[in-house]
């Protein structure tokens, strides 16, 4: 049995995988806080919140295997959960109790003593081993997912046969971790000891390291070791979850973002406009001001961050020493914030009732607007800094959001649908492995809203887009799963005459609000499939049409059921003249 091994685009992926399990933790966050006393007070509310806390390590299992599953497959979850479960389970049975944690008890308090040790034992573990499961049931989906065992076993072959080598990789973490339960636990602890002890040089590390990894996604993995594994709180690891639980000590590595997600990078994008030559600062101020708002509420900054990351790194590390600096202040002056999704004023709002010196924010806040904004304006203007708006600035980064068929549209622009091996998506940006970065057309990718673009390595592309990267993901692996757009014919010169479409294309055409409305064709089985600029431009009722069926299955994309005339009726279209 292979297990998984771990490059450079590994960790990329992982970093990736583990934003899906995360994506569940605002409702957690705010169905624990809406039940509390001093909000509804309503006990089951809490409760429900608290499942999500306390299964965690079951999440990272599915949210992670389902990452790392080549196509997403649903499969890949189940196999997670059978490796956690198998591992977990295994382990739980495994692990020595201490002595000590059961001296002095009665003969039938024992029993009970050990099973608790033992559950608060897996529990400190739980995010580790479920991180782990989601990985190996990844990995194995991928290599095991099409294998073909003989016709006696075909039954167990495929798909089925993942959850099965996933529940004997489960065996094998449980022996690792009930086995080597008292060394894991002593390295989680010094490590939690050292951070601890590291004080605000160790806090200051965090934040720098935590911005400048945010170039390679690699930042999620660095967060969910000190979020989700450091440091316990009756049973509640790592600081997010002590947070929520309770913990008067938890948040010290998440209140320091505040200030910089509510105040600083809103401040940073004031400067920016300031800094725009004055012809050019109505076509940027919608722009920032979006940006601005984005992060002020959600706390979701990568937009800002990748508009001037690559135009002016100098912002950036000014950026990344910032934030280090506000995780030492924050800490010094004794404020614990903490965030169900990120650092937004939603999150402050909501959970101002859990925090301790909530308010110190707000002056805090409101110094580093100002360092912000004096040092961003300052910066641009002295080394003339090429920000959005700037006279020379290329002006893609102030592009519009992607509109009409967008996928199709980046697709194009990436080299088309033969130029992906894989597509895959987090909180804000596409992430991708091309077969040739060269046909990969960066201006192109501005030009359709695009902030950024990122090569971790040969064949890994990441895209930065917004908070519409998962949906306009799925958008384009629709359009691969339909199959290539046709090209365009390359026989017909320049001045040759072009060939004539029959008179069923001619209807056809016509049903489809004429040669100009129609973006792209393709040629699928018995179908042409078409994307249209205009919906309402499309009759498929036309009586010239009679002989074929012209249905909509979503938005601006219409099938002709064309049967085995498909490929013909499409390079007609294809080759017709155009407006």
């Amino acid at each position: 049995m292979k297990l998984p091994r771990f490059s450079a685009a590994g960790l990329q992926k992982l970093g990736r995988a583990l934003m899906l399990p995360i994506a569940v933790l605002p409702i957690a966050g705010i169905l624990l806080r809406l039940g509390q006393p001093d909000l509804l007070d309503i006990a089951f509310v809490v409760a429900a919140g608290d499942a999500i806390f306390k299964n965690l390590g079951l999440l990272f299992a599915i949210g992670v295997a389902v990452g790392f599953a080549r196509d997403g497959n649903g499969a890949a979850g189940l196999a997670g959960v059978v490796c956690f479960l198998v591992a977990t389970n295994g382990a739980e049975a495994l692990i020595a109790v201490p002595p000590n944690a059961i001296a002095g008890m009665a003969d039938k308090a024992r029993p009970l003593a050990e099973a608790a040790f033992r559950a608060g034992a897996i529990a400190k573990l739980s995010v580790p081993l479920g991180i782990l499961s989601g990985v190996i049931a990844g990995q194995f989906y991928n290599r095991f997912g099409a294998i073909k065992l003989p016709e006696y076993l075909a039954f167990f072959g495929g798909r089925r046969f993942v959850p099965i080598v996933s529940g004997l990789a489960g065996i094998v973490l449980a022996l690792i971790f009930g086995t080597g339960f008292s060394l894991l636990d002593h390295v989680i602890d010094a490590l939690s000891y050292g951070v601890a002890a590291a004080g605000p040089a160790g806090l200051f590390a965090y934040g720098l390291l935590n911005r400048l990894l945010l170039v390679t996604g690699l930042h999620h993995i660095l967060n969910n070791i000190v979020w989700f594994i450091l440091g316990n709180f009756h049973g509640a690891t790592g600081d997010l979850n002590r947070f929520f639980a309770g913990d008067p000590a938890a948040g010290s590595f998440m209140a320091g973002f505040f200030p910089v997600m509510i105040f600083g990078l809103p401040a940073a994008c004031l400067a920016m406009y300031h800094a725009a030559s004055p012809a050019r600062r109505a076509g940027v101020g919608g722009l920032l001001l979006s940006l601005a708002l984005t992060a002020m509420l959600t706390g979701v900054t990568e937009p800002i961050e990748f508009t001037f990351m690559f135009l002016a790194p100098a912002l950036f590390v000014i950026h990344a020493v910032l934030t280090g600096v506000a995780m030492v202040v924050m800490d010094a002056l004794g404020v614990k914030l903490g965030f169900g999704f990120s650092a937004g004023l939603l999150d402050y709002v909501l959970n101002f009732g859990k925090a301790t010196r909530p308010l110190l924010l707000v002056p805090v806040g409101l110094v580093y607007a100002a360092v912000y904004y004096a040092l961003f304006r300052w910066v641009i203007v002295r080394f003339d800094l090429k920000t959005p708006g700037r006279d020379t600035v290329d002006a893609a980064p102030m592009a519009a959001p992607i509109a009409g068929d967008r996928a199709a549209q980046m697709l194009a622009a990436l080299g088309g649908q033969g130029n992906l091996v894989s597509i895959d998506a987090c909180t804000t940006r596409l992430r991708l492995v091309v077969r040739d970065q060269a046909t990969v057309d960066e201006a192109a990718l501005r030009r359709l809203g695009a902030r950024g673009v990122i090569r971790p390595s040969a064949d890994a592309l990441q895209v930065v887009v917004g908070p519409i990267a998962d949906s306009l993901a799925r958008e384009m692996r629709e359009h691969v799963d339909a199959g290539p757009l046709l090209p365009v014919p390359k026989l017909i010169e320049p001045h040759a005459p072009v060939p004539r479409p029959s008179p069923e294309v001619d209807a056809l055409f016509a049903a489809l609000g004429g040669a100009a409305n129609i973006a792209t064709v393709r040629a699928v089985s018995s179908r042409v499939i078409v994307v249209v600029r205009d919906d309402q431009q499309v009759d498929p009722t036309t009586a010239a049409l009679a002989s074929r069926m012209l249905v909509s299955t979503r938005p601006l994309t219409w099938h002709v059921i064309a049967g085995p005339d498909a490929g013909s009726i499409a390079a007609q279209i294809e080759a017709a003249p155009r407006p």
